[in-house]
């Protein structure tokens, strides 16, 4: 019986990888495209800085990196279930309110300024700022790509505990 079951998990968890290869590859390409103006289509994360600048140790900055990354890819569900409210509301001619979509966009970016995760700092200012659904989800899929090049197994894993809680 457990043979089955790894059976019948193994094609999610192949899904999931090219998922993650996908992200990776196109995430440079999509930047580019969509966020040229920000200059962030090459950066690289320096933990270093952190390091340096909080007077903390590499692991104790790590393990902050890592909760960010988990924080990033569940608030991701949560600003484009924000962002499905402000497009039924705009078909239903209603006043759009875009507070819950810069409160949490204000929350990560905290998390990212403490860090000095240049990029997300970048992003998550345009979230607090822009009002454009459709821009916004471009946001939200830059912020995804920059999570995951901070630490891919770390996204993996966290996308994957995701889909089996999203499935239970």
């Amino acid at each position: 019986m457990n043979n089955n079951f790894k059976e019948k998990r193994q094609p999610e968890n192949i899904e999931l990888r090219r998922t993650i290869d996908r992200l990776l590859q196109e995430g440079t390409v999509f930047i580019e495209q969509n966020f040229k103006a920000l200059d962030i289509t090459s950066y690289r994360y320096e933990m270093r800085e952190a390091v340096e600048e909080l007077s903390l140790d590499e692991d104790t900055v790590y393990q902050l990196v890592e909760d960010y990354i988990i924080q990033i890819l569940k608030s991701n569900i949560t600003f484009y279930e924000y962002i499905q409210e402000l497009e039924i509301d705009e078909l239903e001619n209603r006043v759009l309110d875009y507070t819950n979509i810069k409160n949490l966009a204000h929350k990560n970016l905290g998390v990212a300024r403490n860090l000095r995760i240049k990029d997300a700092e970048k992003i998550l200012k345009i979230i607090i700022h822009k009002e454009d659904s459709n821009y916004l989800k471009l946001c939200i899929k830059a912020l995804e790509i920059s999570a995951v090049k901070l630490n891919p197994l770390c996204a993996y894993e966290t996308l994957k505990l995701i889909q089996v809680k999203n499935s239970l």
